[in-house]
């Protein structure tokens, strides 16, 4: 039987809201410039922490400072390898326009996410809390990076226009 949650974000807020029966049950707040996120879910609270530049990772660190597992993004921004506890499983977009996504081990999909940029449901059928977390990190952090990619190309481009029209 599987379990379902919400999600919400607003357009331009930091925080995403993990919702149950109406109740905030949990919530992740990106710090953008720190390259950190906090999160929250049923009272148990981690961090997860980026470091790299062309290569990045994430460490996924406990409320005791201890890290306890790590996240590895491919290339393509489609795809994730979480490791924790000593299980490996896999992060990645199911379909083209990104508004599916999935984490799944050997056995096939563990938790389902499909949402927009504010909005969103949860669907899984094992309780597995820093998962589901991870799974709306790994999201907010591919968006991110698109966005800045966009920012970065808007202004390369209107500043070659702008020395052109010189």
């Amino acid at each position: 039987m599987s379990t379902s949650l919400k999600w919400k974000k607003g357009f331009f807020k930091s925080t995403c809201e993990i919702i149950s029966g109406g109740n905030i049950v949990g919530w992740l707040k990106d710090s953008t410039w720190r390259q950190s996120s906090e999160a929250e879910i049923n009272g148990k609270k981690y961090t997860f922490k980026t470091k790299g530049f062309f290569k990045q990772e994430t460490q996924i660190i406990d409320s005791g400072n201890q890290v306890i597992g790590k996240i590895s993004y491919n290339a393509w921004m489609s795809k994730a390898i979480i490791e924790y506890s000593g299980k490996t499983v896999n992060w990645k977009y199911d379909n083209i326009i990104n508004t599916k996504w999935s984490i799944s081990d050997s056995l096939g999909n563990i938790i389902s996410y499909k949402g927009s940029f504010t909005k969103g449901e949860i669907e899984y059928d094992i309780q597995d809390d820093l998962l589901l977390l991870t799974g709306l990190y790994i999201e907010d952090y591919y968006s991110q990076v698109a966005s800045s990619a966009v920012i970065v190309s808007v202004v390369t481009i209107s500043l070659a226009v702008s020395r052109a029209m010189r």
